[in-house]
């Protein structure tokens, strides 16, 4: 149930986000929304009285939304403000990570770009990065957010997860293949 209620609230915001237009100096509220988003997220994640605050399921809603005003009052947008109350009200914060992931990417589509997540047995240097993210590039045919990591198990080579699609083309595959391969042999 997550992705389906997490999807409808972000699709929500994401719309609003991109009706408004009455902000100063020609900032894009998609882009306001987001780096609210992204900046509470945080707070709840490295807070964990916060966390058990807003996720308990007896604490009110009025004692939420009242945490909620005490914290960001004047620091974030009416529109991302009204959206956590309406959260709280629909007892929907548990899936507060869930819908920022899901704005997120609905504002990357937005933006023609899509974000790519690069594993590497090793870690890649500067030009390989640049290499695979403009090979990235053309491959989707829009802007590329690469995010790299190193996992030392896939023994060689990269693994690409850019969208729902994954290209794997790393060394444990193509052993597993291999012995695949040779036991439907024998």
């Amino acid at each position: 149930m997550r992705g389906p209620v997490a999807g409808r609230y972000a699709a929500a915001l994401y719309e609003i986000a991109l009706e408004k237009k009455d902000l100063p100096e020609q900032k894009n509220m998609v882009d306001v929304v987001e780096g609210e988003l992204k900046a509470i997220e945080k707070i709840i994640e490295e807070n964990s009285g916060l966390q058990r605050l807003l996720y308990h399921p007896q604490i009110t809603p009025a004692a939420k939304k009242e945490t909620l005003v005490k914290l960001f009052e004047g620091k974030i947008t009416e529109v991302t403000g009204n959206f956590l109350a309406l959260l709280v009200d629909r007892r929907r914060e548990t899936y507060f990570a869930d819908i920022v992931a899901e704005y997120i990417a609905l504002a990357n589509a937005g933006r023609n770009i899509v974000a790519a997540q690069i594993t590497s047995a090793v870690e890649l240097n500067d030009k390989e990065k640049a290499d695979l993210n403009r090979i990235m590039g053309k491959l989707a045919g829009k802007k590329v957010q690469t995010s790299f990591t190193v996992d030392p198990s896939i023994i060689g080579g990269v693994v690409v997860r850019m969208g729902d699609k994954i290209i794997d083309g790393s060394v444990k595959t193509r052993l597993a293949s291999m012995r695949e391969s040779l036991k439907a042999i024998s």
